[in-house]
């Protein structure tokens, strides 16, 4: 990154705290635009946003600049109403939402809307990419030029920047997790998605599929003793109070595409999709500074809270993985030219 990582968490904390003027702590949809009744007249467009993140989180920061920048660009003729929080329902209902037009924006992990376009989940193969480096020129370049014809098939236009989510690492409440063995027989929650399931079972563990809305009362109630995320999101979502330890795994990259619903996104005027294609697209970077600075910085905040940190090497969790089978399976799923072009940024995968 360009600046420093603790002149980029000071910019997030400015952020952050002005998320109340921006009227993001109320339970109805937030929206980062004037109220009604200080415009000229209602918009002519309306698109509903939502998503799974606390307000707190430098996504729906980001989204209230974009929601703003709109509204003030298209001169009020557009508003963007930002529901964050699982406020609209959990991820997998959102998805069935922006596809049958009861949302117009969704911001879909790589691993959730493979249920869709399985070729998204590529990008969070386990222990793939190595740096932030080969994220980006993976995901800005062909293989997320290839995902991104795979949603338009399915009648969702993406943006051309995804958003950053971050490298997951594991939390747990009974034991640190520093080598593949330790994982063995463990109950750890993961996205609804097949690629979540494999990587955990091909490690031996025991894993649960459960929507992010549940993730903290399970993990309470001992439903399941793990977890899997970034540390943007164990903060963020709190789940510090409800585990013991956190060990930096990096094993699989995580992020967001935002999906529009196709007849939403053809409705729009060229000229309000330019100005709204601008602002997300713009955003996206700023965001994905935002998550890199809080992500790198966190684990001495995370640390006063009570996790307890260790790292963990990769080599015998990718041992493992290709004992299992996973590399190769995975390979066959998703085709000689997308793993191709998968290592030719990630460099050799399996």
């Amino acid at each position: 990154m360009t600046s420093s990582t603790s002149q980029g968490r000071r910019n997030v904390l400015r952020a952050l705290s002005a998320l109340p003027a921006l009227g993001v702590a109320g339970v109805a949809g937030v929206t980062g635009v004037l109220p009604r009744t200080a415009r000229a007249a209602a918009p002519q467009y309306v698109f509903k946003y939502g998503n799974n993140l606390p307000v707190s989180h430098p996504l729906n920061v980001r989204a209230q600049e974009v929601a703003a920048r709109i509204a003030a660009e298209s001169k009020g003729r557009m508003e963007l109403r930002v529901f964050p929080n699982n406020q609209l329902g959990g991820d997998t209902d959102m998805l069935a939402q922006v596809r049958n037009g009861g949302i117009d924006i969704f911001n879909a992990g790589t691993m959730v809307i493979a249920t869709l376009a399985p070729i998204s989940a590529i990008t969070a193969v386990g222990f793939a990419f190595s740096s932030y480096d080969q994220v980006w020129h993976a995901v800005d370049g062909k293989l997320g030029d290839t995902i991104r014809a795979a949603f338009a098939k399915t009648g969702l236009y993406t943006f051309e920047k995804m958003w950053d989510n971050g490298f997951r690492q594991i939390t747990s409440g009974n034991k640190p997790i520093t080598k593949a063995n330790d994982l063995s027989g463990m109950k750890i929650r993961v996205p609804v998605s097949p690629m979540g399931i494999s990587l955990f079972k091909s490690l031996q563990a025991s894993p649960t599929s459960l929507q992010f809305s549940e993730v903290y009362s399970a993990l309470q109630t001992r439903v399941v003793d793990a977890q899997e995320n970034p540390l943007a999101i164990v903060q963020t979502a709190k789940l510090y109070e409800v585990q013991k330890f956190c060990s930096i795994t990096n094993h699989s990259w995580d992020g967001y595409h935002l999906v529009v619903n196709g007849r939403s996104w053809k409705n729009l005027p060229d000229d309000l999709k330019t100005i709204v294609a601008r602002a997300f697209n713009e955003a996206a970077i700023k965001q994905r500074e935002d998550v890199y600075a809080l992500n790198t910085g966190l684990q001495n905040e995370l640390a006063s809270k009570g996790l307890a940190f260790n790292s963990a090497s990769p080599e015998t969790f990718r041992a493992q993985l290709q004992k299992s089978g996973y590399y190769a399976e995975w390979q066959k799923k998703f085709g000689a030219e997308a793993w191709a072009l998968l290592e030719a940024t990630a460099g050799k995968v399996a």
